[in-house]
């Protein structure tokens, strides 16, 4: 039987994940923010509301997400809008970015009707949008170059083992930039254009994009895919479309595209800071307030886990995206002092 062709690695994470997600459930091996606490999605959807009315209050915005998970960010942003923002929850329109059938019918279940799909931001109709993504582009496929001698080579992957062969198109990143033998460097063009159409959109027809994924404070030299398999650290190369495969986000350089793009781009900023800023603390006080002790606890201490910096405050980043004559959007104005408990 003849060997496998090696498969560059964006190829690789691209056939995993796409497998992992039609047969999986993620949730199984890990737990995202609005798993967590319901404050986040609340507080994501409260953030969508005001930038609609920044905005002017354009009718028949839609609201969208990418990446919906079981749809419980979704749910809980769709709760407070209807309960805060009545005019918004009457005008918009919802619309839901995912390609796995399986978690296209647990976001049914969670939201009922009214929601429609889409298997790329492509395909949503035109409008002003006020989309939301968290932890939706690191499952993204990236590409991981090496530094060998005074050039690059290219990761691929054949049979669970790395093989580097020579880079026909190394990003020009680091082609200029100078790196110590062994050094990876990672691009992902998947995520670059995602983010180039969603401010080419934004730029056009108006709207706001409030984006919150995992990303280093540095590069890490080394290189960021890690994967998860039954909640525990796996190899990432090793039976692929079993494990969930991520990578650290760019977010500076997903900035800089989307300003390239006509798009305001604000931050990146730790997630701790934005959620505090956007009333976190005090919702979660509110809400603790009418609960028994024991299940206050449990509400305390997911929204510590999410705001404080040792935890996901900030290790998560938060991106905005908004049309270019618009104010800045909520939690990313200026004179802010940080602030992460609850």
């Amino acid at each position: 039987m003849p060997a496998p062709e090696p498969e560059r690695l964006d190829h690789f994470i691209a056939r995993a994940n796409a497998a992992y997600y039609a047969t999986s459930d993620p949730f199984a091996d890990f737990t995202t923010a609005p798993e967590i606490c319901q404050g986040f999605g609340e507080c994501l959807g409260l953030w969508a509301a005001v930038a609609w009315d920044q905005a002017g209050r354009p009718p028949r915005p839609i609201l969208a997400e990418a990446g919906p998970g079981r749809g419980t960010l979704m749910a809980d942003a769709r709760r407070a809008i209807r309960a805060v923002a009545p005019d918004f929850a009457a005008a918009l329109a919802l619309h839901l970015i995912e390609t796995s059938p399986r978690l296209r019918a647990a976001q049914a279940s969670a939201l009922g009707e009214g929601a429609a799909w889409h298997d790329a931001l492509a395909t949503l109709p035109p409008g002003p949008i006020f989309l939301l993504a968290n932890e939706f582009l690191d499952a993204l496929p990236i590409r991981q170059f090496v530094r060998r001698g005074a050039g690059w080579t290219e990761r691929h992957v054949r049979g669970g083992r790395w093989e580097e062969h020579p880079a026909a198109d190394p990003p020009a990143t680091p082609a200029a930039t100078p790196a110590a033998e062994g050094t990876v460097v990672e691009c992902s063009e998947a995520a670059t254009a995602f983010t180039a159409a969603l401010a080419r959109r934004i730029a056009t027809q108006g709207g706001a994009a409030l984006v919150i994924d995992y990303a280093a404070e540095t590069p890490n030299p080394a290189g960021s895919l890690q994967a998860l398999r039954a909640g525990a650290p796996a190899d990432p190369l090793a039976a692929p479309g079993e494990a969930d495969l991520t990578a650290h986000v760019d977010f500076p350089a997903l900035a800089a595209t989307a300003s390239a793009a006509g798009a305001a781009a604000f931050g990146p900023i730790p997630q701790g800071r934005l959620l505090a800023r956007l009333g976190l603390p005090a919702r979660i006080d509110r809400l603790a307030a009418g609960l028994p002790a024991p299940r206050a606890a449990v509400l305390r201490a997911g929204a510590r886990r999410l705001l404080a910096p040792e935890r996901m405050g900030v290790l998560f980043k938060a991106l905005a995206l908004c049309h270019p004559a618009s104010p800045p959007p909520p939690g990313f104005e200026p004179g802010y002092a940080p602030g992460y408990a609850p």
